[in-house]
């Protein structure tokens, strides 16, 4: 059983390590990001990819836009830096909020430190945090995986969409934290996973690691999601999420939406699993989601090939919402959120779990 280490911090060379996700799966590269710059391309193009890993990315790369900053600078300025170079990251996408929550949480951390008041001192306090943050993630997506697997129930048969698993993540994932977690105790999963266009997330980097941990999987274009379902190969459908507003509407990878509306015609549970770092508790809705729009090209050019028309005009938003009543739950590592939603998620985000 091997499961592929998404980003990590390479204490030998200073440098973050992650694999490029655009390669997969046709090569696995691993990249070592030294500068803000190459961790700012890495996000916006999709090198590293899905919430946690992104916010495991911002934390490491606002550190490395900080560390080259002088020692003895004061306090006051070298906080001025940072700030700058937080905005400048979290530029890079608009949608996972995980980004902005890791960034919040690193300037916090530097704002608040008491300790020695130069430059340096606040630098490895940065560091600290960042490394506290991919620690924290692995924990957290243990605990999702011990709590979807105990949702599951005997249900062995999950359909999944994009890829939340060990590659969105540190280690388990999310959407796919029950399966390894299963794997573990000896259950046997088979998993569809929706190829996931325009960029093939589902097919080329959930069928990867799944295969890779020894998993059955079975890759199916997006449009055959309903015709599994309806003909009972699938007992549960599990995706991960970018956005979680206050009542529980979910921004996820484009085409959840319509898995959930599937899901729901025949009758299927919808679980989403996502940390508690991906609520944005600060939007009542789905409706003040932001939604990242991508360029026509990913749309209308396969591989080499041209496959729209010049001139023709293409609409590409990279997520949609799932509105919370199609949800049956949502599973964190706090525990799993029934609905009503807006009730549930502020009781179960509040403990102290």
């Amino acid at each position: 059983m091997t499961r592929l280490k998404t980003i990590e911090w390479n204490s030998g060379s200073g440098c973050v390590r992650m694999i490029d996700q655009t390669l997969l799966p046709e090569r696995i590269l691993y990249l070592d990001i030294t500068t803000i710059e190459q961790m700012h391309e890495a996000i916006k193009i999709l090198r590293v990819r899905g919430a946690p890993a992104i916010g495991i990315a911002a934390a490491f790369g606002l550190y490395l836009g900080v560390r080259v900053f002088p020692d003895s600078a004061g306090r006051g300025e070298f906080l001025a830096h940072m700030e700058n170079r937080a905005d400048y990251l979290a530029g890079a996408r608009p949608t996972a909020v995980n980004l902005f929550w890791a960034l919040d949480r690193m300037k916090k951390a530097a704002h608040e430190y008491t300790g020695a008041q130069d430059a340096a001192a606040v630098k490895k306090r940065l560091f600290d945090e960042a490394c506290l943050i991919l620690e924290e993630d692995r924990k957290m997506c243990r605990a999702i995986g011990e709590a979807g697997f105990e949702l599951l129930g005997d249900k062995r048969r999950v359909l999944t969409h994009c890829n939340a698993g060990g590659l969105a993540a540190s280690e388990f994932g999310t959407a796919l934290a029950p399966v390894y977690v299963g794997q573990e105790k000896g259950a046997k999963f088979k998993v569809f996973a929706d190829e996931t266009r325009p960029l093939l997330q589902g097919a080329r980097i959930t069928a990867l690691e799944l295969s890779e941990a020894g998993i059955d999987v079975t890759v199916i274009c997006d449009n055959m999601a309903a015709t599994v379902m309806v003909s009972g190969s699938v007992e549960a459908c599990i995706v991960g999420a970018d956005r979680i507003a206050a009542n529980g509407d979910t921004a996820n990878k484009i085409g959840t939406y319509g898995v959930a509306l599937i899901a729901a015609a025949h009758g299927i549970p919808f679980y989403v699993a996502a940390p508690s770092s991906t609520f944005d508790l600060t939007i009542p809705d789905g409706s003040h989601i932001p939604i990242e729009e991508r360029g026509r090209e990913e749309v209308a050019v396969w591989g080499s090939k041209k496959t729209v028309p010049d001139g023709v005009s293409v609409f590409n938003p990279s997520f949609d919402v799932t509105p919370n009543i199609l949800i049956s739950a949502i599973i964190t590592e706090k525990g799993v959120i029934e609905p009503p939603f807006t009730e549930n998620i502020n009781s179960i985000l509040s403990s102290t779990k």
